[in-house]
């Protein structure tokens, strides 16, 4: 009834360096969080999962520092992380959207306050039978950078002088929709290039 699958490919044929290793985190951020799914897992542990693949990934690249888990906790993360993980879909691309998600997605229970956490449509343990989307994303949003380097946020996670070189390389998203079933999860329709070397094949 509904799909919501965006991907991000390179314009030239071939990743840059800096294009594959944010592109490689990314795609690390995606491969772990399909492994989680399952029955019981709360969706917000899973968003909690890729967001710390993600520093660890920044880390290697200069861009953050620090403990990782800390980092997320105080939401460092969101500055290349401002949205969900997913969310459910039924016969539209956002399940119920209207009724509100603290309803479709928090079983009524607050959400979160925090940048980037706040964004996370899905909170709730999976269930058999959930249909929903995985979709993290790295990005680099100038006007979001100088804002916080303005503000002197989080500079004991964040490299701010190794962040100014990337502000002019935009962002990479891919998603695919999963099913839950009684042991773990089932994509929704066909295989997306997602590793560089598939993606680098299509071009």
């Amino acid at each position: 009834y509904a799909g919501d699958m965006s991907s991000t490919i390179p314009a030239d044929k071939k990743f840059t360096t800096r294009q594959r290793e944010v592109y490689e985190i990314q795609n690390a951020m995606h491969l772990e969080s399909v492994k989680a799914l399952r029955p019981g897992i709360p969706y917000m542990d899973v968003y909690e999962l890729s967001a710390r693949v993600m520093v660890d990934g920044m880390k290697t690249l200069g861009l953050m520092k620090g403990n990782t888990e800390d980092a997320v906790r105080e939401g460092a993360h969101a500055l290349f992380y401002p949205h969900g993980l997913g969310h459910m879909m039924g016969l539209d691309v956002h399940d119920m959207e209207n009724l509100g998600e603290i309803w479709v997605g928090y079983n009524g229970q607050p959400k979160s306050t925090q940048f980037g956490r706040k964004s996370q449509r899905l909170a709730i343990p999976l269930e058999p039978d959930f249909v929903h989307t995985v979709e993290p994303g790295i990005y680099f949003i100038p006007e979001l950078i100088d804002m916080w380097k303005a503000e002197k946020k989080f500079t004991d996670f964040i490299n701010y002088e190794i962040v100014e070189t990337y502000k002019d390389f935009g962002g990479i998203r891919n998603e695919e929709d999963y099913l839950i079933t009684e042991t773990g999860a089932r994509r929704l329709g066909k295989k997306i290039p997602l590793t560089p070397e598939e993606v680098e094949a299509l071009r």
